[in-house]
């Protein structure tokens, strides 16, 4: 009897608690990218054609939607920004948009929990409005994309892309604020050899005061123990920045001795590559 009693609970427990798992039509996809040294985070869904007509079909022009399918899409910055030329604090937005034939409306918008919000729009939650181009993109995309382009370490690009429709986002991190904000701090305190190097590097990068970025790749040199090949191209390349042909040629052919003594075939090409072009 009880054994029966036992079956008869286990049977109405999975009856009650038993769910069926389907894929979503639209599934999420959640993007987190660094950009220089800010985190961008965009979690949306992402809906298909399925043969169907899209902007200016299903999603209407004229109508605000939540750029996406389900959940409104976010997007968030660890940092503030510029946007398409206008500023954005950091934090964490729902991304509604407005399309039109050739220029859709994107919304910043401070409630980031509500899905479908075309009839409970509140114009005060707008943090942000932008009015950017729409452009024709071939080949035709079937699911809604979301993705980042032109990545540097100023800056990139959000794009929105459906069918054959893309919208472009450009914008600008604070990457040379944090960094000089970073190097600052560290050299007032106990700078390491790759501290000196990775300075020296992000000044080649940017080509900002490469006098500077000698004295610190020179120092980080001095510091180390045993001096790397990756080290001595960096200052190879920082040298014949500076018109000094003859020092950088010294420095990319330590590089190479070095790289070959570990056996680093990438740094061997590209060092012979700097060679021959200096060599000319």
């Amino acid at each position: 009897m009880r054994l029966t009693y036992i079956l008869i609970f286990s049977f109405i427990y999975m009856g009650t608690f038993a769910q069926v798992t389907t894929p979503q039509p639209s599934p999420r996809s959640t993007i987190s990218q660094k950009v220089g040294l800010t985190t961008v985070e965009v979690d949306y869904s992402r809906p298909s054609a399925r043969g169907r007509k899209i902007i200016g079909g299903l999603v209407r022009y004229g109508d605000i939607w939540r750029t996406g399918a389900n959940k409104n899409t976010t997007v968030s910055f660890s940092d503030p920004i510029n946007i398409v030329g206008k500023s954005l604090a950091a934090g964490k937005y729902a991304l509604y948009t407005r399309p039109s034939a050739d220029q859709w409306e994107v919304y910043f918008y401070k409630k980031n929990n509500m899905g479908d919000a075309s009839s409970n729009w509140e114009e005060d939650q707008v943090v942000l409005s932008l009015s950017v181009p729409s452009v024709y993109f071939d080949p035709m995309v079937e699911s809604f994309t979301i993705t980042f382009s032109d990545l540097k370490s100023g800056g990139a690009t959000l794009n929105l892309i459906w069918e054959h429709t893309l919208v472009t986002l450009p914008f600008e991190v604070p990457t040379m604020a944090k960094a000089m904000e970073s190097i600052k701090k560290t050299f007032a305190a106990d700078p390491k050899a790759g501290d000196y190097y990775q300075a020296a590097v992000y000044y080649l990068q940017e080509s900002k005061e490469l006098k500077q970025a000698q004295a610190w790749m020179e120092k980080a040199l001095e510091m180390r123990d045993k001096p790397a090949y990756w080290m001595y191209r960096q200052y190879a390349l920082i040298l014949s920045k500076l018109g000094d042909k003859k020092a950088a040629m010294t420095a990319i052919q330590k590089s190479n001795e070095l790289a070959t003594k570990a056996g680093n075939k990438d740094y061997m090409i590209m060092n012979n590559a700097s060679i021959a072009e200096w060599s000319k």
